[in-house]
């Protein structure tokens, strides 16, 4: 058995280190969604690995690189995967930030930056966990693979092609994925899913060119033809219109009811952080919310929208749409449907640009994988952990569940407090040095599992 007091030991007393490294990280612009930055983080990203002795190749894609890590543990007989992105949100507005969103500026007991939390500070902190444990033992307790893409924030197109191809390097026993940590209570939380995400672009072009709106009742207007389209997609209840929407749908199986009842309902957190009297159609039990599929207008343009007034018609008009959805829906089959829809609703102009399509993926609650991590952050956190069936939020989780690795995500999150994709996002210290602990105790003790 490890010297886990030694290795507590070594995480308090090297945590200007990692944190140094951190700073390195996030000084990097990684924003994927306009190509900033990509290569060059890429690239620490390998350096970063193979100062720990993995063997580490920049793999491309058809999009932005992978880095892939190998390293060999005592334990040879079993692997545990980490996956991180190494890409990020941009930083704007940037006039909301106190500080410079690439530069890691401490304050408070915490660190800001953008990627300070997500996923840059998840990364390090397991970094931070791996080392601690090779120091104490003198290695890796048992093999580890190492999976840090970077398009995850652009909801990771190219990455399940990718896995496909190199399946054979990726065998894994479990899988620690990004994100994760505690409630705002402090209650370590066990996410056992994500839901799947379809992404699209809406667009339609009337006329040449704008023109002059003197002429409004002789000329269609792409704004009016756009917003016709989109009513056409969802009412005011909420209700999704697009045919067939909601055939695939699975309820919740019996396991996941009783993890659901036993949760917090968790609506009176959202409503204070948000400032609302109530959630959308009176939800108060928010994680069974999330067995419900959404369709979010993201963003929509189209004509003049500068300071003060310019009399157009505008020519044409744009919408971004994001559906998060549930098992076992399937994103190619929605963008199908939604096509469809489209065309009988009188819309065969607006054209669908896909930009993202990520299946749900869910863990089995009775893993061994899941059982353990929970054990560890009680003992971390002095309190059982909370086990909820599925986030709202996506990531490719997916691309292994559906492979039979299980996976369970520890991390430096402090519920919805850090700010990610917003300005001044931050990362505890405190969450830091806990979620290292954890991880450094996941490694250790999977690897001694039968």
């Amino acid at each position: 058995m490890a010297d886990l007091a030694a290795i507590d030991r070594y995480l308090a007393e090297h945590q200007r280190e990692w944190i140094a490294e951190l700073r390195e990280l996030c000084a990097v612009p990684s924003v994927s969604a306009r190509h900033q930055g990509i290569e060059e983080c890429a690239k620490l990203v390998a350096r970063m690995l193979e100062r720990r002795g993995f063997a580490v190749e920049v793999c491309a894609t058809g999009g932005h690189p992978v880095v892939l890590g190998h390293a060999a543990g005592t334990n040879r007989a079993r692997t545990l995967l980490f996956y991180n992105h190494y890409d990020v949100q941009p930083p704007e507005p940037l006039e909301l930030w106190d500080s410079p969103p690439f530069q890691l500026t401490e304050r408070e007991g915490a660190v800001f930056a953008r990627g300070s939390k997500d996923d840059k500070g998840e990364f390090v902190c397991r970094l931070a966990a791996l080392d601690a444990v090779r120091a104490v033992t003198g290695s890796y307790p048992c093999d580890i693979t190492w999976l840090a893409e970077g398009e995850e924030e652009i909801g990771s197109p190219h990455l399940p092609d990718w896995v496909e191809r190199n399946q054979s390097r990726l065998r894994a026993d479990a899988a620690v994925w990004e994100e994760g940590g505690i409630e705002v209570d402090e209650t370590p939380i066990i996410r056992l899913g994500a839901r799947g995400l379809l992404y699209v672009e809406l667009s339609v072009k009337v006329i040449s060119r704008d023109a002059h709106s003197g002429q409004a009742n002789l000329l269609p207007n792409a704004a009016w033809r756009l917003v016709w389209a989109l009513a056409a997609l969802k009412g005011p209840d909420e209700r999704v219109l697009i045919p067939g929407f909601y055939d695939a749908v699975r309820q919740p199986t019996d396991r996941e009811e009783k993890l659901l009842r036993a949760a917090p309902k968790g609506a009176a957190d959202i409503r204070d952080e948000f400032g609302l009297e109530q959630l959308l159609g009176g939800i108060t039990d928010v994680n069974r919310a999330y067995f419900t599929p959404t369709a979010n207008l993201a963003g929509i343009g189209g004509g003049y929208q500068g300071e003060g007034s310019k009399t157009v018609i505008p020519a044409r008009a744009v919408a971004k749409l994001d559906f998060r959805l549930v098992p076992d829906q399937d994103p190619v089959d929605i963008n199908a449907k939604l096509r469809r829809h489209l065309d009988s609703a009188g819309f065969a102009d607006v054209a669908i640009e896909l930009l993202g399509a990520e299946r749900p993926g869910i863990t089995d609650p009775d893993a061994a994988v899941v059982r353990l991590n929970g054990e560890i952050a009680a003992e971390i956190y002095g309190k059982p952990a909370r086990v909820t069936p599925l986030t709202g939020g996506t990531t490719p989780m997916f691309i292994f569940t559906e492979r039979g690795v299980p996976v369970v995500a520890p991390g430096v999150g402090w519920g919805a407090m850090n700010r990610a994709h917003s300005p001044n996002e931050f990362m505890r210290l405190k969450d830091f040095e806990r979620a290292a602990r954890h991880l450094a105790r996941l490694a250790v003790r999977f690897a001694q599992a039968d």
